[in-house]
């Protein structure tokens, strides 16, 4: 439903600003690592922003050395 999805969104943004940080990696930094825009990277860090792809995820848990695990049960 749509309160776990946002729920889902606020943890994966806050696991990746965590990564960041952990990194000593600046919002300008990781864009470009993941070859984007700030701005995409500003929508995907955003908790309340739902439109984000999955491609987007995956290329922010990728430059984290991280991948995103997604599954239906």
């Amino acid at each position: 439903n749509e309160v776990d999805a946002a729920a889902y969104k606020r943890v994966l943004a806050w696991q990746i600003m965590k990564e960041m940080e952990e990194k000593r990696l600046t919002k300008t930094a990781m864009a470009e690592k993941m070859r984007t825009s700030r701005s995409s990277l500003n929508r995907l860090l955003d908790p309340e922003n739902d439109a984000v792809t999955l491609k987007t995820m995956a290329q922010a848990a990728s430059v984290l050395g991280k991948r995103l695990v997604i599954e239906m049960v």
